[in-house]
C-alpha cells in the first residue's frame, strides 16, 4: 500500500495548506520543487544517509526494558533510543537533511526556531559542519529553562536571538523566525524543526524523521518476529511521533498513541494538549488543532517540557485524530516528572522531559495490555538538558 501523502496543496483532509503572505509563496514553491527533485536524487540520498550513519550515529538501538516491563507488570516495553544520537535527540535527523537541502539550493544563511533548544543545537551543529550562517530564535522563558542548550548553540557559532513577545516560548520564536525569513528570503533558508508550518514542511520534516519508524519496524521484526501492539510518543509539534508512526501507517494492527502535555491539568487551562482539548484553526501557515479562546485568539500554552510548550500541532496528527488512526492522551507535569525518575531508576537511562510524557502514559496503558504485548516508545531525547529544571522542581 502507498504511504499517506498530502494533496497537491499540502492538505491532509481539511488540515495543512499554505496560509502564508504572498511574499513567501514563491519561496515555498521553490522549496517544494527542490525537495521533490532531490528526494529522487540518488547522490542526495547517499549524502543524507552518510551523515546520519557516520556523523549522527544511526541506526539507533531498539532496547528492551526488562526492569521497567517488570515494574509495569504487563507488556514488553522497548525504547527507540533517539537520545543516543549526536546532539542528544531526534532533531539531528531533520536538521542534517534540511541543511544538505539548503546547501544544494545555494542558501548560505539559516534561520530556525527552538523551544527546548534541541532543534536549535542540531541546527547550529549542522551549520557549523557545513559552513552556514546560523540564527536561532528562542523565547526568553525557554532560554532561562534551557540555559545549557543556549550555551551549546553559542559555542557552535550560532547567534541566539531572544524573543520577548507573547508567551516568550516556542510559538513566538517560530513567529519571529518566519518574520526574519520574509525579510531575507533571497539569501535565507528557514530550517523548521517540526511537522507544522506551511506545506511542504509537514511532509518534508515527516519524511526526514521516518528513519525512526523504518528502523524500528525492521528491528522489532528481527528481535520479536512480529509487529508491536502499540507505538507511543510525545507530541508537541509532532515530529518524533510522526517519524515513528508513519512507516507503520498501513499496519492496521499497530495502534498509535500520542501523548501531549496536560501541564497543571486540563481543567486549569494551563496545558499544551492541543489534540485533546483544542479546536480547529490556523497557525503558522497551516490549518490544524489549536489552543484558542472563544474569540479565536491563540492561548498561551504551558508544559514543564519546553519542547512541548506549543499551542498547535502538525496537520498530519490532526488528520490521524480525525480519522481515528491515532489516539491522543495527555499527562500532567507531575506525572512526567515521576516518569523521568522511574526510567532513570529502573533502567539507568535519563530521558528528556518531553520523552517522559510518553513514558508517563505507560502505567495507564499497561492496564489494557496482555503479558507479551509489544510496546515501542520513542525516547526522543536525553535528559541532561533538563537537570536544572528538575532541580528547581524538587525544591
Amino acid at each position: 500500500m502507498k504511504p499517506l501523502l498530502p494533496d497537491k496543496n499540502g492538505h491532509y483532509g481539511v488540515f495543512g495548506g499554505q496560509y502564508m503572505p504572498e511574499t513567501l509563496m514563491t519561496p515555498l514553491r521553490d522549496l517544494e520543487a527542490a525537495y521533490r527533485r532531490l528526494r529522487r536524487d540518488a547522490s542526495f540520498k547517499r549524502e543524507v544517509e552518510y551523515y546520519l550513519r557516520h556523523y549522527a550515529g544511526r541506526p539507533t538501538p531498539l532496547y528492551f526494558c526488562k526492569q521497567l516491563s517488570s515494574v509495569l507488570g504487563r507488556g514488553r516495553i522497548y525504547l527507540k533510543r533517539e537520545d543516543l544520537l549526536h546532539t542528544g535527540s531526534h532533531k539531528i535527523n531533520n536538521a542534517l537533511a534540511q541543511g544538505l537541502l539548503a546547501r544544494r539550493m545555494g542558501k548560505k544563511r539559516i534561520v530556525a526556531e527552538t523551544g527546548a533548544g534541541q532543534h536549535g543545537v542540531a541546527t547550529a551543529t549542522v551549520c557549523a559542519l557545513f559552513g552556514l550562517e546560523c540564527h536561532v530564535y528562542m523565547g526568553t522563558e525557554d532560554m532561562e529553562r534551557q540555559a545549557l542548550n543556549v550555551y551549546r548553540m553559542k559555542l557552535l557559532g550560532a547567534r541566539v536571538v531572544p524573543v520577548t513577545s507573547g508567551s516568550r516560548t516556542l510559538k513566538d520564536a517560530m513567529s519571529e523566525a518566519i518574520r526574519d525569513w520574509v525579510t531575507n528570503v533571497k539569501t535565507t533558508y528557514y530550517l523548521l524543526g517540526s511537522v507544522g508550518g506551511p506545506h511542504p514542511y509537514p511532509e518534508m520534516v515527516r519524511d526526514f524523521q521516518t528513519v525512526i519508524g523504518k528502523e524500528a519496524r525492521q528491528q522489532v521484526l528481527k528481535i520479536e518476529g512480529r509487529l508491536p501492539k502499540y507505538l507511543v510518543a510525545c507530541v508537541g509539534g509532532g515530529s518524533n511521533s510522526i517519524g515513528l508512526f508513519h512507516p507503520f501507517y498501513n499496519d492496521r494492527s499497530v495502534r498509535f498513541l500520542g501523548v501531549e502535555a496536560a501541564g497543571f491539568g486540563l481543567k486549569t487551562g494551563r496545558h499544551s494538549a492541543t489534540l485533546v482539548a483544542g479546536r480547529v484553526g490556523v497557525l503558522h501557515g497551516a490549518k490544524s488543532f489549536l489552543l484558542q479562546d472563544k474569540d479565536g485568539q491563540v492561548k498561551i500554552a504551558h508544559s514543564v517540557a519546553a519542547g512541548l510548550d506549543y499551542p498547535g500541532v502538525g496537520p498530519e496528527h490532526a488528520y490521524y485524530r480525525q480519522t481515528g488512526r491515532a489516539q491522543y492522551a495527555a499527562v500532567t507535569d507531575r506525572e512526567a516528572i515521576e516518569a523521568f525518575g522511574l526510567l532513570s531508576k529502573t533502567e539507568g537511562i535519563i530521558p528528556a522531559l518531553e520523552s517522559s510524557h510518553a513514558l508517563a502514559y505507560l502505567p495507564k496503558l499497561a492496564k489494557h495490555l496482555k503479558k507479551n504485548d509489544i510496546v515501542i516508545v520513542c525516547l526522543s531525547g536525553r535528559g541532561d538538558k533538563d537537570a536544572n529544571t528538575l532541580s528547581h522542581e524538587s525544591h
